[in-house]
């Protein structure tokens, strides 16, 4: 797990900004799509020629490879789609019914901190899923928000993978709401076999992808100190 340093103020300048919020969750879009959107955006952010954004979206099942990712955590090869990506992290499946926050933002209003950045990531999805009272939690040396399931078991909710190129953030984090866990069986998510993946959906509680989009959208202004446009 990242430690944070403590909260730092955003510059004056940052609290005025607005960020773009997309939407386009139940129309799965292709892995390659999304990253060629993102990379021409974070070049427009650096070259002062578009705002910082949120886009929340599905994938189509597939893994995706960080740039930790170790062969024989890809248990299935061909199940599906496989795609190496820049972010950090390990191998991790994304699918219909897990929501992907893909956040560009430019970190020099924030100190340039990356570690306080993934922290406040860690935040927002902690507060998000305060909303559905389920109390997610950090774990020691396992990025991600965490459950406890009692009984010693821990399962995974959400998983963080970033990318950061001259300061402009991309990637971001991934939500399950009620992704089909089976397909999980494809890979060793984030490296880690000794705990498994849940949903929010499989802890009991018939949130739909939209409800939780809508509380996403909800807590990040508090915790990123930016206005919402639109």
């Amino acid at each position: 797990m990242v430690t944070a340093r403590p909260m730092t103020k955003p510059d004056e300048n940052s609290a005025l900004a607005s960020v773009e919020w997309r939407s386009t969750l139940g129309q799965p879009t292709p892995y390659t799509d999304a990253v060629a959107w993102m990379e021409e955006r974070v070049a427009a952010i650096q070259a002062g020629k578009a705002p910082e954004c949120v886009w929340l979206l599905e994938h189509p099942p597939l893994y995706t490879a960080g740039t930790s990712a170790r062969d024989t955590d890809l248990l299935e090869p061909d199940r599906f789609p496989v795609f190496q990506t820049g972010r950090g992290g390990q191998y991790t499946y994304h699918g219909p019914g897990q929501i992907i926050a893909y956040v560009l933002m430019d970190l020099t209003h924030r100190r340039n901190d990356v570690r306080q950045y993934v922290h406040d990531l860690e935040e927002w999805l902690i507060s998000t899923l305060a909303d559905f009272a389920v109390r997610g939690e950090r774990r020691n040396g396992r990025v991600g928000i965490w459950v406890d399931r009692g009984q010693g078991k821990e399962d995974k909710l959400a998983a963080i993978g970033v990318r950061v190129r001259r300061w402009v953030s991309y990637h971001g984090i991934a939500l399950n709401v009620e992704p089909n866990l089976d397909h999980y069986a494809g890979i060793v998510p984030c490296g880690i076999a000794e705990h498994g993946v849940t949903s929010l959906v499989d802890l009991g509680l018939p949130v739909t992808s939209e409800e939780a989009g809508d509380a996403l959208k909800r807590n990040f202004s508090a915790v990123f100190n930016r206005a919402i446009d639109p």
